[in-house]
């Protein structure tokens, strides 16, 4: 399992990248694509919607389950990957390149609350 230094995560499987401009880029993890498998759907959160820190904003599925992909930390959704929308394998091929939504976070310092990657490997582990 892949499990990049520079990126916060979620107990819920969502990975956070912060990006220059202050928004932060977000997807599911390896280990996440890992367990559901083959992804065939992925419906992406509404532009320019504010939704609430854990709130499910997005849905993947896969061959086995559908899962749904919540907001890491409250803010406002500015950006979709309607390519990856298209193509959903591309989850599988590489989850961290595979960014689904950005966000402006109302709060900047909230990411300071999500796993390091150390944390995040003990919990998907578990």
């Amino acid at each position: 399992m892949k499990t990049p230094e520079q990126l916060k995560y979620t107990k819920t499987h969502e990975w956070v990248a912060s990006e220059a401009e202050g928004t932060l880029a977000v997807g599911i993890t390896d280990h996440a694509q890992e367990v559901l498998g083959d992804m065939v759907f992925l419906e992406l959160p509404a532009m320019g919607k504010r939704y609430a820190q854990g709130e499910a904003c997005a849905v993947i599925e896969s061959v086995k389950a559908a899962s749904d992909i919540n907001m890491p930390v409250a803010g406002v959704v500015v950006a979709v990957n309607e390519d990856l929308a298209k193509s959903p394998e591309r989850v599988n091929a590489d989850a961290y390149a595979a960014w689904m939504f950005r966000i402006k976070p109302d709060n900047p310092g909230d990411i300071g609350n999500l796993m390091d990657a150390a944390a995040y490997a003990g919990h998907a582990a578990k």
